[in-house]
């Protein structure tokens, strides 16, 4: 019983074998029920065709013509249960070979399944299982095909990231570590500028486990979000208002293209700003002195369209699909200092998505600027 209950195969086995056993029981009954009734009415049918009287019914004839009808009823019945035997016999050995390879059709794919996913759980992602055909059966292997390249893009995911986050920490921990080095051998001056420097790449430190942090609440949707009404007008003044000293020591121009009337989206007021701050500091970081950075914002059916545009140093064909990865950057040589830490976009990203918008970057290529755009639902 116990190996019944753990083998599929078995019981699918076992289950034709039932419903055979069962339809032939109930054909060997009707048979033997039947038979006689319906041989006595022909019997009776073919007395009257051939003028033998009324009184020769199934079992009631008399005399010598009773006795042939007798004989000859008892012959008919057991050459159709010699017959009829044999067919059992026949019909249950190919219905045994028929079940058998049936319930293989069924399990091949179920055990291919099984073992490929006992190798993904081993570390093998790129296990995968034939599929053919539109049946359940092959409906579940593409199923089971997709979830295993969506486990082998997470692991690739998870790798990168703890390289890239490895990378990042190496860099201002390092620093650090030469800098108080320098401390103790006497080689570097203890004064304020060796202590602003320390200070320095600890904040750097600071800020990017804090963006990690926040990256992680993002990407696993565990941030909350106030949804309401707000005006876009209010949004851009504010963030524009809190960054204008940045842009005017940088001696970049900051325009902003406001609409007439009033619009209102459906957004979280917090994070929209931290939205828009990261992307003017985006631009900001990446447009050279005397640049102009351009804050606009449009009206598209039931979106309002924010646009950042800059005329800094552009961003190749090739990289507009990676701008939003966490830690990708175009210019692999720029270090942090110059760079940020690589974590603001893509967590813009899933800020945006989070508020029911989507967000794109757009470049013509190299030294020609770049535009970022983001939307957000109209209330």
């Amino acid at each position: 019983m116990k190996y019944f209950r753990s083998h599929l195969g078995v019981k699918l086995f076992t289950s034709y074998i039932l419903v055979i056993a069962i339809g032939m029981a109930v054909i060997w009954l009707t048979t033997i029920i039947t038979t006689p009734r319906a041989y006595a009415h022909h019997l009776q049918f073919m007395e009257q065709r051939l003028g033998m009287g009324n009184g020769m019914m199934f079992g009631q004839g008399q005399g010598q013509q009773g006795g042939m009808m007798m004989d000859f009823y008892q012959s008919f019945r057991a050459s159709f249960n010699e017959s009829l035997i044999f067919a059992v016999i026949s019909a249950s050995l190919v219905a045994l070979a028929v079940s058998f390879v049936l319930s293989r059709s069924v399990i091949t794919p179920v055990r291919v399944m099984t073992n490929a996913s006992r190798r993904i759980s081993e570390g093998h992602y790129a296990e995968r299982v034939q599929s053919q055909g539109t049946d359940e059966l092959s409906q579940l292997a593409a199923s089971f095909n997709q979830m295993a390249s969506q486990l082998e893009q997470v692991e690739a995911m998870r790798r990168r990231l703890i390289g890239d986050v490895a990378h990042e920490l190496r860099t201002p921990l390092t620093a650090i570590k030469g800098s108080a080095e320098g401390l103790m051998d006497g080689v570097l001056p203890a004064n304020a500028e060796t202590y602003q420097q320390i200070h320095n790449e600890a904040e750097r430190l600071n800020k990017l486990v804090n963006d990690l942090q926040e990256l992680s609440r993002v990407e696993s949707k565990a941030i909350n979000l106030n949804i309401q009404p707000v005006d876009v007008t209010r949004l851009i003044e504010t963030v524009t208002k809190r960054m204008q000293f940045q842009f005017d020591e940088k001696r970049i121009l900051l325009n902003r293209h406001l609409p007439h009337d009033p619009i209102l989206v459906l957004a979280d007021e917090d994070r929209a700003l931290q939205v828009l701050t990261n992307l003017l500091g985006n631009a900001l970081q990446y447009t050279p002195e005397s640049g102009t950075v351009t804050v606009t914002i449009e009206r598209e059916k039931n979106m309002a369209k924010f646009s950042v545009r800059d005329s800094g140093i552009g961003i190749p064909a090739e990289h507009l699909a990676h701008i939003f990865d966490r830690f990708y950057r175009v210019d692999k040589s720029r270090s942090r200092t110059h760079g940020g830490s690589g974590i603001g976009l893509t967590i813009s990203k899933h800020l945006v998505e989070a508020q029911g918008g989507r967000i794109w970057a757009e470049s013509n290529g190299e030294n020609n600027g770049s535009v970022f755009v983001f939307t957000l639902p109209i209330a």
